[in-house]
């Protein structure tokens, strides 16, 4: 009869071990998830960092505006260079007039821009020697 009366407060006292470590796990996460945003949250906005990220707004617009709106080369050895976005779009329109001839004249562009990539020694290398 003894063995009966422990039973029940076996199991009951595994149902309580087992409430106190959900909890316990629960307590440890929320510990942890705690800690991660503590840590993880950027420094409060002060008048220096305004300051700073306003200047550098202005001097990302200012660059923008002067790709925008000027000309310039890109790469002076194969011709490429850069119009200002209005005179770009008014070409555009132009050329577009005969979508043929603007289709043929934009691949031989790109062909220009882009020419094709010769294999180096360490692509042959790579193949065992062999060419492609």
């Amino acid at each position: 009869m003894n063995t009966s009366a422990n039973q029940p407060s076996q199991s009951y006292i595994s149902v309580v071990v087992n409430a106190i470590s959900v909890v316990g796990i629960f307590l440890i996460m929320s510990g942890l998830i705690a800690l991660m945003y503590h840590y993880t949250q950027p420094p409060p906005e002060d008048h220096a960092r305004w300051a700073e990220r306003k200047r550098n707004l202005a001097e990302l617009s200012a660059q923008n505006k002067e790709l925008l709106e000027n000309y310039g080369w890109v790469d002076k050895t194969r011709g490429i260079v850069r119009l200002p976005i209005g005179r770009a779009m008014e070409l555009t329109v132009r050329e577009w007039q005969n979508p043929a001839a603007a289709r043929s004249n934009l691949l031989v562009r790109l062909q220009n821009a882009a020419p094709p990539v010769v294999p180096t020694n360490s692509a042959t290398n790579a193949l065992g020697g062999k060419k492609p």
